[in-house]
């Protein structure tokens, strides 16, 4: 087994994606010791019964004392404040980074309180499942996907490439761009189709001419794949809403135009338009699979071992 990269990691949340990366990290000899701290007592000691650190607090400013690595792992719309509280705490040296689905509102929210010398750089994995919660993790679960950092300017390179490097020990591949650029990226790829699924599952909620049990009956694979996206924790995806509008709302904007532009194609009967964009989109799914991002299984064939 390597060294460890980490002599402390602290776990600000310990959700599916804090509790996989506690997991990741024992399983790899990454930390020489783990620190969790979420605001629920019944989650801390749920975390301590699966023994996924060595020290556990609900003070999270008691947590951070010594770690020279903070992931934190709550929703976005909680980064400022959970900054606000372990900012004194925090280690002259240590790298600040989260795993939130925006990153310009880290920036913007979180740097302001982030003493000096403390290496602030934004992180997201593209991993998860619907899942939530402590139980919900599992250490394979960023094998093979992509996480995206976002330093900010004026970052130190080399700790950037320590925690490139910590990312990939858990099995990622690493990109790094600019927090905007990400927030973009994300809207659509992410973003958007989860506030379709949301909306699609609403609306079939809401028919009144379908009872709630012929939908649930009669569920084709199509809507049982929006019924996953829809699943996903509510208290994040407010927080990816409000934190992420700009570029969500130009997407959404988008979308609404190419929806209106096939809404006219089957009016009008206009088969050649809706052969080209179905035939162009299949060619999409195509390149995900032939890249490596999915199969034909749900949750990319991964499911948390039992």
């Amino acid at each position: 087994m390597a060294s460890p990269l980490f002599d402390r990691l602290a776990l600000i949340g310990i959700g599916l994606i804090g509790s996989s990366l506690a997991q990741a990290v024992r399983v790899r000899g990454l930390a020489q010791e783990i620190s969790i701290s979420t605001r629920s007592a019944s989650t801390l000691q749920r975390a301590e019964e699966l023994r996924l650190g060595d020290h556990y607090s609900l003070d999270a400013a008691v947590a951070v004392e010594g770690a020279d690595l903070v992931i934190l792992c709550v929703p976005v719309g909680a980064n400022e404040a959970v900054a606000k509280w372990i900012a004194p705490a925090l280690q002259p040296g240590a790298i600040l980074t989260d795993v939130g689905s925006t990153k310009g509102s880290v920036i913007a929210q979180v740097a302001p309180h982030v003493p000096d010398g403390v290496h602030l750089i934004p992180g997201h994995p593209i991993a998860g499942t619907e899942q939530s919660g402590p139980d919900a993790g599992f250490p394979t679960l960023f094998e093979d996907r992509w996480c995206i950092l976002t330093p900010p300017e004026g970052a130190d390179p080399a700790m950037v490439q320590k925690l490139s490097a910590f990312w990939r020990a858990c099995g990622s591949d690493v990109d790094v761009m600019e927090a905007g650029h990400h927030d973009l990226v994300l809207a659509i790829v992410s973003h958007l189709p989860h506030l379709i699924a949301y909306n699609i599952v609403g609306t079939a909620d809401d028919l009144e001419t379908v009872t709630k049990s012929q939908v649930i009956k009669y569920s084709a694979s199509g809507f049982r794949d929006f019924t996953r996206l829809a699943a996903s924790d509510p208290t994040m995806w407010r927080d990816v809403c409000l934190n992420n509008k700009d570029a969500i709302l130009e997407m959404l904007a988008r979308f609404s135009e190419d929806l209106s532009a096939l809404q006219r194609a089957i009016r009008w009967g206009d088969g050649d338009m809706l052969f080209d964009l179905f035939t162009r989109t299949r060619s999409i799914r195509r390149s995900i699979i032939e890249a490596g991002q999915e199969t034909d299984a749900p949750d990319f064939g991964r499911t948390k071992p039992s």
